[in-house]
């Protein structure tokens, strides 16, 4: 299913909030903050355009990185996506920043 996952299915839900389902079963809600085509990665023969969505997290997390779960429109719930922690950079030490990406 994750070679179904195009650009368009975060289009929808960018600048909106979720819930991210973590590798132990728990929930974290998150805002989606950006979303990133990313052309000069793109692989030879590949149908899509490479992309990437940062999050962040609506609470205090300790969450890392890991495969999680996220509903999509058109795709439903959508198993194992590797989401990873970004450094704050700046920003809410609080809650935690996160990227995902799709090559």
């Amino acid at each position: 299913m994750l070679q179904q996952v195009q650009h368009h299915h975060f289009q929808t839900l960018l600048g909106k909030t979720g819930t991210l389902r973590l590798p132990d079963g728990s929930d974290l809600p998150i805002h989606i903050d950006s979303l990133e085509e990313t052309p000069r990665a793109r692989m030879p023969n590949s149908e899509r355009m490479p992309f990437s969505v940062e999050l962040t997290s609506l609470k205090p997390t300790a969450f890392v990185d890991g495969l999680c779960a996220l509903e999509l429109p058109e795709l439903g719930q959508v198993k194992d996506i590797f989401v990873s922690r970004v450094p704050v950079m700046g920003r809410d030490p609080g809650v935690g920043y996160f990227c995902i990406a799709f090559n």
